[in-house]
């Protein structure tokens, strides 16, 4: 139980950070899902022991040059 709790704290910290963040809110949100997504198929491969193939490593870096045009390319 006391697992379940300290993931949820855990949950309810990681989107109240989002907010705290001085960039614009759906920049650093986006930033967040590249990085989740990322992780994601980290986490797939030495956790779960599911070696990620091309399409994986391709569309999470595809997500990751996403996440970094939309928090970093210059804007007026």
């Amino acid at each position: 139980m006391w697992l379940a709790v300290l993931g949820g704290i855990i949950l309810v910290l990681y989107g109240v950070v989002a907010t705290l963040q001085p960039a614009n809110f759906g920049r650093v949100y986006a930033a967040y899902g590249g990085i989740f997504i990322a992780m994601a198929i980290i986490w797939g491969w030495q956790v779960d022991k599911v070696t990620p193939d091309r399409f994986d490593i391709i569309g999470g870096l595809i997500c990751l040059v996403g996440m970094a045009m939309i928090m970093y390319w210059p804007r007026n």
